[in-house]
C-alpha cells in the first residue's frame, strides 16, 4: 500500500485513496465545496487546492491518487494564497444577502470564507443576476448564489437515476438549470438542497421559517415506510418545522425520500386532535372523558366475543400492545391491524420481515422483485439497488405488471409481465430462462411487495416466493 506524508505526519492508505481522503483520515482539515463522498468527483471548485513537492503548481487534493512517497502541504503560504484567490473570484458575483438566506447558519461558504478568505475583495465590478427557475413545488432557487459546485447535477444522475439537471453557457454566464424548465420528478428532490453547499436551492415549504440555531433537534425512525430512515425532526416551539436525515450507513445512509421529508404538514393540517362521537349518522366533536364514558358503557353490555378492535397502519407498536392487552382483559381474540386484506402470515418470521439488512444489498448480483414498485414504497431500498447497479455485475427481474413512467426503476431490468404465479411457478420448476442466472447468482435476493400481497393469490405468492428462496440459497446463515 502506498505511503503519503501529509504535513510532517506519514500514513499508509489503500490503494486509489485521494489525497483529501487521507487528509481526512489525519483529521487535516481541507475546505472543499464540489467534493462530496457519496458523489462522482468533479473537481471544479479548486477550493481544495494542496502543495505537492516536486510539483509545478498546487494540486486538486480531491481528485489526485495517492502515489508512493508523496509528500504534501496543507498550510503553505502558497496553499493559503491560492484559496484565498478562489474564494474572491467565488464572491465575485455572490449577493451578500446572508441576513435573509435560508441557508445562513449551516452554509458552507459562510463557513469556509470566514476560515480562509481574504476578509475583503479587490473585485469593483458589477455583479450579474440570474432569474429565479422553477424546480418543482419542494425546492425554491435563488441561482444568483450558485458557485456551479454540480453537486446537484451529479446527486440527480448517480443518486437520483435521471440526469434532471445540468449547465448552460460558459464561464460567468454559466448556470445550472432543469431541461427545458421542467419541474424536479425525482422522489429524492430534498436532498437536492441538502447537498447544496450555499443557498441556491433551498426547501419551498421551509422558506423563512426560522433559523438552524433557533430549533430544537429531536432525533427519530421515520414511519412512512418499512425501511425506518433515521430522521432529524425540528421544531420551533411545538411546531415541527422540518425533518431532515440523520446518517446511518446500514439503512438510509445520509439520503430520505421527499415522502419522510414534508409529510410533517399533515401534523398541523386536518388531524385528528380530538374524539368524536356518531350521534344520528353524523360525527360530533367530543372530550376525552365524554368519548371515554361512552365507550365504558358500549362496553359493560357486551360479551369479549362481539369485541373487536382495529389498529391503524401508522400506530406505534406499543399503542398497538396495549390495545392487545385490552382486548384480552375484555375476552375479545378479534384484533387486527392489516386493514386492507394483505396476505401476510405471523407464522414465520420470514414471510414478514426484510431478511437481507439493506446495506447488504450493496452484495447482491441479482435481484427478483415481485410485486413491488420499490422506487415509490422504498425509495432507500431502491437507492441501495441504484448503487449497486452502477458498479456492474448485478441484473434485476420484475414481474407484477406494468410501472408507472414516472417511478419506473432507475436501473435495468427485465420485465416478466403479470402472470405472477406462473412465472414463479416456472422459476420454481427451472423451465423459466431466469433459472440458469439465479442458479448462477452467489448473492440473489428476492424483494415482495405489498401490492402483491393485496392480491387475491397473494398468500399464494408469498408462499411461492417462499419455496424460491429455499431453492435457490437465498436463505442461509451468512
Amino acid at each position: 500500500m502506498p505511503k503519503i506524508t501529509i504535513d510532517g505526519r506519514t500514513i499508509e492508505v489503500e490503494g486509489g485513496t485521494t489525497v483529501l481522503q487521507a487528509a481526512r483520515s489525519l483529521e487535516t482539515e481541507i475546505p472543499v465545496f464540489c467534493y462530496h463522498e457519496r458523489l462522482d468527483v468533479a473537481g471544479n471548485c479548486r477550493m481544495c487546492l494542496v502543495e505537492q513537492e516536486n510539483a509545478p503548481k498546487p494540486i486538486a487534493s480531491c481528485a489526485m491518487p495517492v502515489m508512493d512517497g508523496m509528500v504534501i502541504h496543507t498550510n503553505t503560504d502558497k496553499v493559503r494564497k491560492a484559496r484565498e484567490g478562489v474564494l474572491e473570484f467565488l464572491l465575485m458575483h455572490h449577493p451578500l444577502d446572508c441576513p435573509i438566506c435560508d441557508q445562513g447558519g449551516e452554509c458552507d461558504l459562510q463557513d469556509i470564507t470566514m476560515s480562509y478568505g481574504r476578509g475583503e475583495s479587490r473585485f469593483d465590478c458589477d455583479k450579474r443576476a440570474v432569474p429565479e427557475k422553477y424546480m418543482g413545488p419542494l425546492i425554491k432557487t435563488f441561482m444568483t448564489r450558485c458557485i456551479h459546485c454540480t453537486r446537484c447535477v451529479r446527486f440527480a444522475d448517480r443518486v437520483g437515476g435521471k440526469p434532471e439537471l445540468g449547465g448552460v453557457a460558459r464561464g460567468e454566464n454559466a448556470e445550472i438549470t432543469t431541461y427545458l424548465d421542467a419541474s424536479i420528478k425525482t422522489e429524492l428532490a430534498g436532498n437536492l438542497v441538502d447537498v447544496c453547499p450555499v443557498g441556491a436551492l433551498t426547501s419551498r415549504p421551509y422558506s423563512y421559517q426560522g433559523r438552524p440555531w433557533e430549533l430544537r433537534k429531536t432525533n427519530s425512525i421515520d414511519v412512512h415506510d418499512a425501511v425506518g430512515s433515521n430522521i432529524s425532526v425540528q421544531t420551533f416551539g411545538m411546531k415541527v418545522r422540518r425533518i431532515l436525515p440523520r446518517l446511518h450507513e446500514g439503512i438510509n445512509e445520509e439520503w430520505i425520500s421527499d415522502k419522510t421529508r414534508h409529510a410533517c404538514d399533515a401534523l398541523a393540517l386536518q388531524r385528528l386532535d380530538r374524539p368524536y362521537i356518531r350521534e344520528k349518522g353524523k360525527l360530533i366533536p367530543a372530550t376525552f372523558e365524554e368519548a371515554f364514558t361512552k365507550i365504558g358503557a358500549k362496553l359493560k353490555k357486551l360479551e369479549g366475543k362481539k369485541i373487536a378492535a382495529l389498529a391503524g397502519d401508522l400506530a406505534d407498536c406499543e399503542s398497538m400492545i396495549a390495545l392487545k392487552d385490552l382486548m384480552g382483559q375484555l375476552g375479545s381474540p378479534h384484533l387486527d391491524c392489516v386493514l386492507d386484506r394483505a396476505a401476510l402470515s405471523t407464522k414465520t418470521r420470514g414471510q414478514y420481515l426484510f431478511n437481507t439488512p439493506i446495506a447488504d444489498l450493496e452484495k447482491a448480483d441479482f435481484a427478483l422483485i415481485i410485486g413491488a414498485n420499490v422506487r415509490a414504497d422504498a425509495s432507500m431500498v431502491h437507492t441501495r439497488l441504484r448503487k449497486r447497479y452502477l458498479e456492474g455485475g448485478f441484473k434485476a427481474a420484475y414481474v407484477g405488471g406494468a410501472l408507472d413512467p414516472d417511478r419506473d426503476f432507475t436501473f435495468a431490468y427485465d420485465n416478466l409481465g403479470d402472470d405472477v404465479i406462473t412465472v414463479l411457478e416456472d422459476i420454481q420448476s427451472a423451465k423459466h430462462p431466469l433459472s440458469k442466472t439465479l442458479k448462477k447468482a452467489k448473492n440473489p435476493v428476492v424483494i415482495v411487495g405489498y401490492d402483491a400481497l393485496k392480491r387475491a393469490d397473494g398468500m399464494a405468492i408469498l408462499a411461492k416466493a417462499s419455496d424460491i428462496a429455499q431453492s435457490y440459497g437465498m436463505v442461509r446463515e451468512d
